[in-house]
């Protein structure tokens, strides 16, 4: 089993940024994929951001790339999400996301099986 644990939300004003952590604590085989969701109220799930636990391949919705960072920290265990430029439009609760092995589709939630409680995102104008 997998536990996975955000940390790093908060209010931010328009321009600002933040920076998520997901600490993995359990398994984590190095082909899984981990991924950073996001979904705000009446909203489904949102994909932003995916990459394979070694790094070498990322991926990013549109709306946030060249904005947002996913990253790693093999030493801690953990995946981060460095959001810069943020926008009133990315107030969401944002979960990090892990699979068992790498997702072949890392935009559908349904390719991951752990998931972490969430943090929410604020960005007032």
């Amino acid at each position: 089993q997998v536990q996975l644990v955000e940390s790093g939300g908060g209010l931010v004003q328009a321009g600002g940024s933040l920076r998520l952590s997901c600490a993995a604590s359990g398994r984590t085989a190095t082909s899984s994929t981990m991924g950073w969701f996001r979904q705000a109220p009446g909203k489904e799930r949102e994909f932003v951001a995916a990459m394979n636990w070694s790094g070498t391949n990322t991926r990013y919705t549109d709306s946030v790339k060249g904005r947002f960072t996913i990253s790693r920290d093999n030493a801690k265990n953990t995946v981060n999400l460095q959001m810069n430029g943020l926008k009133p439009e990315d107030t969401a609760v944002y979960y990090c996301a892990a699979s068992r092995w790498l997702a072949s589709s890392p935009i559908v939630p349904r390719e991951y099986d752990y998931w972490g409680q969430g943090t929410q995102v604020t960005v007032s104008s």
